[in-house]
């Protein structure tokens, strides 16, 4: 088998793995970069191979860092199958269509305003483009296999997210597996990741390779947040993914106001129409859910849900202490930017990130003490309280990625570590060599390797 990196690889974002076995060309998720500049310019690069010569893209899951690219990839050529899980086809078509409308939206309003370096700003892709790639996604069950050429796939549950799965390609009496984003073994929603027992080449990830996740009562962290600011006169800003992480706040929310923590009355606005969407899915698809079927009946009882633009602004205008839900997680764009420029520079409110932030983003930025941000082409001063909250990551830890690992029943031939920033990846690395005296190793960005 031959390995060519071409994301994902020396940083946490841009998943793109191709696998090169019996004759056959495999991509292994087809992301976005997202974060610092020199990453996101990745997005405008050739990929390294040509589209046309790959055979299929198989999909972990919907999340943009791994689906966000598909578009292009179709648009330069691609004519193969996409392979995917029904609840990963089914986020995708909301992700990918959000991201190309709000491409598209970016690039109008940096045309008017006259901020862009380009001249005309462009989206990368545009609504069709999400369509033709959604139109593309084949459904793959659990359990089951697919053939392409010499290579066989197939796909197992891994906790993180609605349909995210472990890949697993079996090409010349060799498998090869690829974690995909592995998530955690007390996740609010998800159940734990399946055990992999046998593979000859893996490719781990490593978001949280270098951690341990805080042993705090994330839901009572909150609670304590809400009632402080609430108290001072001021309102709680959750900037939240909108696919998983926003279902595990309404969770969150539901279960501090049942338990008398926050006032049954307490206005909570989720403000992010595909967030709503997404929700929608998650109550459909909630058998594969570890919360019992009244909870997710219930996410949104209570919730004033703003679906229009002008709802949306009248929320930001609005004075009262509430509770906004807003995409997108790191506060690269969409409505929480509008609710930042507001909210922001108020030493009353207090924006609370609760998930993973992708260095040279908005949410580092302001996790790492920033004074101010640049929104829309204005800075924004930060005088507003603002803290991380790590309790609801839907990441596995350090500790959780070891766990899974020890499920091998015999070490890979070798191991490679991806989807991590250098510091965890090569910790985590560490670790394997140290404590299971694997082969393993990181890879660089667009090297190729055979295993």
């Amino acid at each position: 088998m031959k390995i060519t990196f071409l994301g994902a690889a020396d940083t946490v974002t841009g998943s793109r793995h191709l696998v090169e076995a019996g004759g056959t060309r495999v991509l292994l998720d087809c992301g976005l970069f997202q974060g610092y500049k020199a990453l996101r310019e990745r997005n405008w690069a050739p990929l390294g191979v040509a589209p046309a010569e790959i055979d299929a893209v198989v999909l972990s899951h919907a999340h943009l860092d791994h689906c966000g690219w598909l578009p292009v990839l179709i648009k330069q050529g691609f004519k193969g199958p996409v392979v995917a899980s029904q609840g990963t086809r089914d986020l995708a078509e909301v992700l990918l269509l959000d991201s190309a409308h709000l491409q598209e939206e970016d690039a109008r309003r940096a045309n008017r305003g006259g901020w862009s370096r380009h001249a005309p700003a462009l989206p990368l892709y545009g609504v069709a483009d999400a369509k033709r790639a959604i139109a593309r996604i084949e459904v793959l069950a659990s359990g089951r296999t697919k053939r392409i050429g010499d290579t066989v796939v197939d796909l197992t549950p891994c906790g993180h997210l609605l349909g995210a799965t472990s890949i697993g390609l079996r090409a010349g009496g060799r498998r090869l597996v690829y974690s995909g984003d592995l998530g955690r073994s007390d996740d609010l929603l998800m159940p734990p990741p399946q055990a992999c027992t046998q593979a000859d080449v893996l490719l781990v990830e490593s978001t949280y390779g270098n951690r341990k996740h805080p042993q705090e009562d994330a839901a009572a962290r909150l609670g304590q947040i809400i009632r402080a600011t609430v108290r001072r006169g001021g309102s709680v800003l959750l900037p939240s993914f909108a696919v998983g992480r926003a279902q595990a706040l309404l969770l969150v929310l539901q279960r501090l106001k049942a338990a008398g923590e926050i006032p049954e009355d307490m206005p909570i606005f989720l403000d992010s129409p595909m967030a709503t969407t997404a929700t929608t899915l998650y109550q459909r698809h909630r058998k594969l859910l570890r919360i019992l079927p009244r909870e997710a009946a219930t996410l949104t009882d209570g919730v004033t849900i703003t679906a229009s633009v002008q709802a949306s602004q009248r929320l930001t205008r609005s004075r009262w202490p509430k509770v906004i839900i807003s995409a997108s997680g790191m506060a690269t764009g969409g409505r929480v930017l509008h609710h930042l420029k507001t909210l922001a520079p108020n030493p009353k409110n207090h924006i609370v990130f609760p998930g993973f932030q992708v260095g040279g983003t908005r949410g580092a930025a302001m996790i790492a003490g920033a004074t101010e941000v640049k929104i829309h082409g204005e800075y924004v001063a930060v005088k507003a309280e603002v803290s991380h909250l790590e309790g609801v990551s839907g990441h596995a830890d350090a500790d959780g990625l070891m766990a899974w690992l020890r499920n091998l029943q015999a070490p890979p031939a070798q191991t490679f570590v991806v989807h991590g920033e250098p510091a965890a990846a090569d910790a985590l690395r560490m670790r394997i060599q140290d404590q299971l005296g694997w082969r393993v190793s990181v890879p660089g960005h667009g090297s190729c390797s055979e295993a």
